[in-house]
C-alpha cells in the first residue's frame, strides 16, 4: 500500500537486542521537526503500566517532540523502579533527539513484571536517532519496532482534502492478544499534519476510539500497557482547522482507524476467521454496544465459529444475558446472510450451506436486530481456536 507520510515526522525502527530475532526491531521512534499536539487514549485497566502513566501525565499537550516504543518488554507491574526506567527512557530519547523529557511519550509492550534492559535500550535510541528519516522505509521500520506477537505490521493511511486543502493521515498498530478494549494488548500511534490544537485532538480521537479501537476482542482481556495516540505536527500550515472542516477530517481519521482496528482481531493468536458483528434496533448505542460486546466475547460463539458451525442458540443466549432488556420474541439473526432466527425461535436454514459459508470465508458475518429503537453497533472479534490455548499455555507473561 502506498503510505501517505505527513509532513513534518521523521522515523526510525531498529533493533537493540530485547527480541532474541535481530532481524526484528524492538525499538521505535516517531520525531517531530517541530512541537506537535499530542493526544492520548489509554487503558482503563487499574494495573497499568509506568509508561502509560507517564503519558497520561503529558497528554493533551501542544509542545511534544517524539514517541518512543520498546517492545519484548511491557514495563508493567516493575514499580518504583519502572517508573524510574520510563523516566529514563524519555530521557535518553530526549537527548537524542535535541529536545526535553517532558516533550517525549513512552509506549512499551510486551512481558510484563520484568524491569527494561536499559544499556539496550539506551544503545538502541540513540541509534534510531541518528539513523530517522522521513520515508515509507523508515514507516515501516517504526511499525514494526511496536509488534510483539503479530505476524506482520498494522499500518493504515491516507490523504484527503477539506476546501481545497490536503492533508495526510497514516497510522500503526499493534495487538494479537490481551484484546479486550476498554481502550487491549493493543497500541497505535495516528499521525496528521492538519493544523488542530490540543483540545480538538483530545476530543477528536477518544470519541474516535470508542467506535473503533474500543469495539474490538480477541478475548476479552484487558491489558496492562493499551495507549492510543494522535499526533498533528500542523505542518501542512493554513488557519486552524474550523469545526465542520474539524469533522470532516475526524470522518477519515475513524476510517482509517476502523482499518487499523480490524487488523487486530484478524490477526489474533491463532485465529483463522474475523468476525464482524452488527447489532441493529437498540435503544440506545450503548445497549447495542453492550450486547455486540457479550457476543464477541463469548467462547461458544467463537469456538462454533471456527468450528463452522451456526449454531443460533449461542448467539441468541448471548445477546439474551448482556443485561440490555428487550423483546425477546421480535429478535432476529442473520448469518452470512441467512436467516435463522426471527420472532423468537429458529427457521428453517440449510444448515450445511451455511457452515461452509463459514469454512470457507476468512470472514464470519453476525447480524443481530431488534425492535427497540434505531441504535446500531459493529463491533469485531476473532475465533477461539486450539491454536489460541496452546500459545497461551505456552506464553510467559
Amino acid at each position: 500500500m502506498d503510505i501517505h507520510l505527513p509532513s513534518g515526522f521523521e522515523l526510525a525502527g531498529v533493533h537493540c537486542g530485547i527480541k532474541r530475532n535481530p532481524q526484528k526491531p524492538d525499538i521505535s521512534l516517531i520525531v517531530a521537526q517541530a512541537p506537535a499536539v499530542a493526544a492520548g487514549v489509554y487503558t482503563q485497566n487499574l494495573v497499568v503500566a509506568a509508561p502509560v502513566l507517564w503519558d497520561r501525565a503529558h497528554t493533551p499537550s501542544d509542545t511534544i517532540r517524539v514517541v518512543v516504543t520498546n517492545s519484548g518488554n511491557a514495563n508493567a507491574c516493575t514499580g518504583e523502579q519502572g517508573e524510574q526506567d520510563n523516566a529514563k527512557m524519555a530521557q535518553i530519547t530526549a537527548k537524542a533527539c535535541g529536545c526535553s523529557a517532558d516533550e517525549v511519550l513512552v509506549m512499551s509492550t510486551g512481558i510484563i513484571g520484568e524491569h527494561l534492559p536499559m544499556k539496550k535500550i539506551e544503545k538502541g535510541i540513540i541509534e534510531a536517532a541518528a539513523n530517522r528519516k522521513a520515508d515509507e522505509e523508515h514507516f515501516l521500520q517504526a511499525a514494526k519496532g511496536i509488534l510483539t506477537t503479530d505476524k506482520s505490521e498494522k499500518i493504515a493511511s491516507k490523504k484527503i482534502s477539506i476546501d481545497d486543502r490536503e492533508f495526510k493521515i497514516c497510522g500503526m498498530a499493534k495487538g494479537a492478544g490481551m484484546i479486550g478494549p476498554k481502550m487491549a494488548t493493543m497500541l497505535g500511534v495516528i499521525l496528521t499534519d492538519a493544523p488542530i490544537n490540543k483540545d480538538q485532538a483530545q476530543e477528536l480521537l477518544s470519541d474516535v476510539v470508542k467506535r473503533t479501537f474500543n469495539r474490538i476482542s480477541v478475548e476479552g482481556h484487558t491489558s496492562t500497557n493499551d495507549t492510543v495516540l494522535l499526533l498533528s505536527s500542523g505542518a501542512e500550515g493554513g488557519t486552524q482547522l474550523n469545526q465542520d472542516q474539524l469533522a470532516e477530517l475526524k470522518d477519515a481519521v475513524e476510517a482509517m482507524c476502523v482499518e487499523l482496528a480490524k487488523l487486530i482481531p484478524a490477526d489474533g493468536e491463532g485465529a483463522s476467521h474475523l468476525i464482524t458483528i452488527d447489532v441493529e434496533g437498540c435503544a440506545t448505542e450503548e445497549d447495542a454496544e453492550k450486547i455486540a460486546k457479550t457476543v464477541a466475547d463469548s467462547a461458544l460463539v467463537k469456538t462454533a465459529v471456527h468450528g463452522g458451525d451456526p449454531n443460533w442458540g449461542r448467539i441468541v443466549s448471548a445477546a439474551g444475558y448482556a443485561g440490555v432488556p428487550f423483546d425477546a420474541s421480535k429478535l432476529e439473526l442473520i448469518l452470512n446472510g441467512t436467516l435463522l432466527y426471527k420472532s423468537g425461535t429458529p427457521v428453517q436454514f440449510d444448515e450445511a450451506e451455511v457452515s461452509k459459508s463459514m469454512k470457507d470465508q476468512f470472514e464470519t458475518h453476525i447480524l443481530l436486530k431488534l425492535a427497540e429503537g434505531e441504535a446500531t453497533v459493529r463491533y469485531w472479534a476473532s475465533d477461539l481456536t486450539v491454536e489460541y490455548v496452546r500459545f497461551n499455555a505456552e506464553y510467559h507473561t
